[in-house]
Formats: structure tokens, sequence, C-alpha cells
């Protein structure tokens, strides 16, 4: 038989569509034709099939060869068909048998000696095949160096292989007969391990400001002067977050594979991402003639660090605001567009004046009120008005920097905390309180006559939004939340309202 087909996995964003690999070998002269969109990598198969063919000893035919990737309307890259198109160059010619091809997919790049080398995105191949209703009768064979990775997805039979001729040996092999052996997970299930909170002296304000964004999904601005703990408190946050469930590791761990950042030791484990502030805004939101994820996809379920806030360019800020709201990045291009998860915590931090210093006990700061409101406006309204907390962080005293001071709270007593206020609100709406909709937020976030005149007095005094209304009752919602009271009190929205104070009131 001169025709092989066989199957595949493309990525489009988050997604991993099938692909039909059609290998047609007929008479004339000697070609080698790859259809479908192939993209440049794709196209490049063709050396490295052919040098792993005859590497490994096999002939190559020498007739007109048509490589079909269907759908033709996909565009498809990278060198992960490199091993359905040399498999199907063999079952055509009839130098291995295809009577087993339809139990499983393939993916793997070629080396020109036949070895199997990792791929991009295996883990979310595995996912989308883990979703066809037939997953439990195939079998996923790709390269050794992705099979640890791939293995995180349950129900789906995973063979890996070295190189090209043990997946030649194992299709050869006879019904029953031992081949590529399934691949069994030996993941560590040891808790994941981050920076502790106990390290920081003081700070207990802040302190409390992030044990109420932890517990209820919200963002956090913290403004102060240098040295005062804010990166330092910034990056021992994921350590308070909630446990993650299987699904959100599950779609984590996909978008790290997709851009080749997957490591299984970190299963479980929120990711930290603090992209340096002159990172483009194609690498913050994502983008590419092959659209990739950005820095707010790959903080997905986690934490996006952004120091030095102001130092961002302005408009490279302004993509945040989208995400901040819906949740998720579309990226559209000509041919194509792709749709990335961005559901972040977002913890900014900034100096509150261009030489750090206004507010500073020590009164170096020399700054005049209008560079210090220059350097304020860096950061626009729309995307002040999105961030839930935003608080000052103080210069500590020496006494309270000394080995003698008394020791801070373990993030563990403050995860144990938000994990019962968290679980809390799951039970009540299905959700943290930060993702409530307008009219969920009528429902859940009650407010009694004493309450609700205090809200009324800030919002005439601050001259806050809609916007900034709700989220100050979404605060007050996480904040009772902690308090473990169903109705939300006058002292739990007084203590909301402090945290929506302007940058120059700090």
């Amino acid at each position: 038989m001169n025709l092989a087909i066989l199957k595949s996995r493309a990525l489009s964003g988050m997604k991993a569509p099938e692909v039909t690999v059609e290998v047609h070998l007929a008479n004339g002269l000697p070609s080698f034709t790859i259809v479908g969109l192939p993209e440049t990598e794709v196209k490049e198969a063709k050396d490295r099939v052919r040098a792993a063919l005859q590497n490994i000893r096999f002939e190559f035919p020498a007739r007109r060869i048509t490589v079909n990737l269907a759908p033709a309307d996909l565009p498809k890259e990278s060198g992960r068909f490199d091993l359905p198109i040399a498999l199907g160059i063999l079952a055509a010619s009839g130098q291995i048998r295809q009577d087993q091809l339809d139990r499983y997919e393939f993916a793997g790049e070629l080396s020109l000696s036949g070895e199997l080398r990792a791929i991009r995105g295996a883990l979310a191949m595995a996912y989308a095949i883990s979703q066809n209703p037939k997953a439990s009768e195939k079998a996923f064979i790709l390269p050794s160096a992705n099979a640890d990775e791939a293995a995180f997805v349950q129900n789906l039979k995973i063979l890996p292989a070295n190189t090209l001729l043990e997946v030649c040996a194992h299709l050869n092999t006879a019904s029953g007969m031992p081949g590529l052996v399934p691949y069994v997970a030996r993941h560590d299930k040891q808790r994941p391990e981050y920076p502790d909170f106990s390290e920081v002296k003081g700070q207990f304000k802040v302190k409390r400001a992030l044990e109420i964004a932890a517990a209820g999904n919200h963002s956090v601005l913290m403004s102060g002067p240098p040295g005062t703990g804010k990166t330092m408190l910034a990056s021992r946050f994921a350590g308070i977050l909630p446990p993650m469930t299987d699904k959100e590791a599950i779609e984590s761990a996909a978008i790290q594979s997709l851009s080749g950042q997957f490591n299984p030791s970190r299963w479980k484990t929120r990711p930290f991402r603090s992209p340096h502030h002159t990172a483009s805004a194609i690498a913050l939101i994502g983008g590419g003639s092959t659209p990739r994820p950005g820095e707010v996809s790959l903080a997905h379920h986690g934490v996006l660090f952004l120091d030095e806030l102001p130092e961002f360019d302005r408009h490279v800020l302004e993509v945040l605001r989208e995400p901040l709201e819906s949740g998720h990045i579309v990226i559209s291009r000509a041919a194509r567009q792709a749709d990335f998860p961005a559901r972040f915590q977002l913890i900014a931090a900034m100096n509150p004046c261009p030489c750090g210093y206004y507010g500073h006990p020590s009164g170096k700061c020399h700054c005049s009120p209008d560079s210090i409101a220059r350097y304020q406006r860096k950061i626009s309204g729309p995307l002040l008005d999105r961030i839930d907390i935003q608080v000052s962080v103080n210069a500590l005293r020496q006494e309270e920097l000394s080995r003698f001071a008394e020791t801070g709270e373990y993030s563990e007593a403050i995860a144990s905390r938000v994990r019962k206020a968290y679980d809390i609100q799951l039970k009540r709406q299905g959700k943290p309180n930060n993702q409530l909709t307008a009219r969920e937020i009528d429902d859940f976030c009650l407010l009694d006559e004493s309450g609700e005149r205090l809200l009324k007095e800030a919002m005439a005094r601050l001259m806050w939004s809609a916007r900034a209304y709700h989220r100050i009752l979404k605060i007050s919602r996480t904040i009772a939340d902690l308090a473990r009271t169903e109705t939300i009190r006058p002292e739990h929205v007084a203590e909301a309202i402090q945290y929506r104070r302007a940058l120059k009131e700090n």
C-alpha cells in the first residue's frame, strides 16, 4: 500500500487540535513535498527525516513523496511532526507494519542520527488527547524527555521512546509481545516550598493587606521608600495562597509547557513571574507571528509581580487593564487567533517619588510637588482604579530590625486563615470574591445601614468611580470572611476603605 495515515497534534494557543498526517508514495521523479500550511521548521523536516532514516539503516524510497498535514487551513509549526512523517514514509513503503497506527498519536523531533528530541507543548497535547471520548483506546508516543510532564495527565497511556528505531520496533512487534513500556509517573508529592513571611520583620499592616488579597484574589500596589521590604513581601505572597487544585495545576503547567519552561519538580507550585521594567508589551501580554503566551499567562493561577511600576513604559502597563478584568488574553493575527488564560494576581511595588524618599523619616526627599505628581501619574487612572488594594510600606525603625525583635508570623499560620476564608467563598458562590459580578455583589455583599452610610461618605469625599465602589464591597466581603462572619460590619467597610486611598494621600 502506497498510503499511510497517522495522527498527531498542532498547537493553537492553549488548544492542541488533531492533525492527520497523510503520506503518499507515487511513481515519478524522486521528490519530497509537505503541504498543509507548514512553517519553516516543518518544511525542514524533509532533511531531518531523510538523514534519520538512512542513518538507522532504513531505505529512503526514491519515489515521489507527498505529505499532507490536515486540516489544510491550520498552520503547522515546530519539529513535532518529524516522527509521524518518518513513520508514515516507512509504513507507506512497507518497511514497518501499519495495521496498528490508528491506536496511537505521535509527536517528536528527530535528530540526524534518529534520536528523539524534546518538543514544546507535550503536556498541552497530552491533555487534548485525554479529552477525546476514545482516549482510553489510544496511547501517546513521544520523546522520553517529555514523558514526565505528559504523565501529569490522568487516564492516558504514555509511551516514551529514545529513538525512531525503538518506535519502529514497537510497531513491528507482534500483538502481546513487549515493546515500548508505558511510563509510570514518579512525581514527588511533597508540599511546594516558598519563602516564609516570618523572615520579614515588622510591616504588620502590609502583611494584613496581603492576607486579605490572598484570601479574596485581590490585586495589590505597595508604595514606599527603597529598602522597606516591598520585594521581600511580594516574593513570599505565593506561599499564603490556597493550594492549587488539580485542574489549576494542569492549566498552569500546560502554559509553561507551551513556552518550554515547565519543570516537573514545581508541580502544584504557584508560578511567580517578575519581568524587568524594560519588558515590551508583547513580552508581557504575549504575541509573535506564531502567538506565544506572555508573562501574564505564564503567571496564570499565580503571581505577577511588577517591581518599580512607574518605570514600565506607560503603553506596556495599559495592556494589563483587560486581563485584570477578564482573566484571559486574545491575541489576533492576520492568519490566526490565540486565546490564552491569564487569571493572575497582580502585586506591584513602587517608590512614592523619583528619588524614592518622599515621606521618609530622614527627610532625604527634595523632589518638588510637581515632580512627585508627574511620577505618580505615570500610572494611569484606569489602571490604578483596577488595583484593589493600595497600601503604603513605611521605613522600619532600628529596633524593629534587630535580631532581638519579635519574629513575624509564619506563612503556614497566615495560609491557614486564607484557606478557611477561601473555602467559605467557594461554598457560598463557587468563586473568589474578586470575581463576583455586579449581580452577585448585590446578592452576597449586603451592608447594614451604618455600613452604607460610611461607604456613601467615603464615595463623596474621595470621588470614587462605580468600579471602586464595587471593589470596596468585594474587599469588605473578604475581610468579613476572614473574620468568619456572615454579615459585613462597619469595621470591615472601614478597613476596606483605607486600602483604596489615593497614592498622594498615603
